[in-house]
């Protein structure tokens, strides 16, 4: 990690657009903008919350420990969202840990701050409540899923999600480049069962990966593990 002097436009991310304008100059005094390398930590799972941060640029993974050497991972951070904010709980705990899976530039709010913008800005404090009950319920789904659901369904479950979030580009493929290992801790199983049940699906001509990215060739019959299991 290291300080940069460029970062948010103060236009594009959750914070900016969701703040009155007249509390801008006063985000953009109190900011501080940090680079991360791809891998590196930017909190850590059980570290105490001493700030937010908002994603200015590049892709963030969102994860607990599952176990005493497995991840799972819980979602991934986007381009102008926001991260930190699970810990805004009583005892100001970063529940989850977030790991860079490219270089990023983030903007850093100090607590005492943010909590003065939430204050000031009734929108914000709003929308950030949507926020947390939309993964409050994606991380129900997902127990329920490991639960419930076998791994041959959960890991075309986690292609789905991965096709919803982030979309197609232009060659076809989904916007997001996965290795095998961060989409086996997303689908909540082991490397090697996913590496075998992604050959399955494979040889099957459901997908097609190039470059830790997957096309999906045939939606409906990819969809029949998850229709099958509910």
């Amino acid at each position: 990690m290291k300080k940069c002097k460029s970062g948010c436009d103060l236009k594009s991310c959750f914070l900016c657009t969701m703040c009155i304008p007249d509390w801008l100059p006063a985000i953009d005094a109190n900011r501080q903008n940090f680079l991360y390398n791809k891998g590196e930590v930017i909190f850590k799972e059980g570290d105490p919350v001493q700030g937010i941060f908002f994603l200015y640029s590049g892709l963030v993974k969102i994860h607990k420990q599952w176990g005493s050497d497995r991840e799972l991972i819980v979602h991934f951070v986007r381009k102008g969202e926001i991260l930190g904010h699970r810990g805004l709980g009583k005892n100001l705990i970063y529940p989850v840990s977030a790991t860079a899976l490219e270089p990023i530039t983030v903007c850093y709010l100090p607590l005492s701050f943010f909590k003065s913008t939430l204050k000031v800005n009734n929108e914000l404090l709003f929308q950030l409540m949507v926020n947390c009950f939309d993964e409050l319920e994606e991380s129900e789904k997902k127990m329920r899923d490991l639960v419930h659901l076998p791994v041959k369904s959960r890991v075309a479950q986690a292609i789905f999600t991965l096709k919803e979030k982030f979309g197609y580009n232009e060659e076809g493929f989904i916007d997001i480049a996965l290795s095998r290992h961060d989409l086996a801790s997303f689908a909540g199983t082991t490397y090697e069962t996913a590496f075998r049940t992604l050959n399955e699906f494979i040889n099957d001509d459901l997908i097609e990966m190039s470059n830790k990215k997957i096309r999906i060739k045939n939606e409906k019959e990819l969809l029949t593990p998850i229709m099958n299991a509910h």
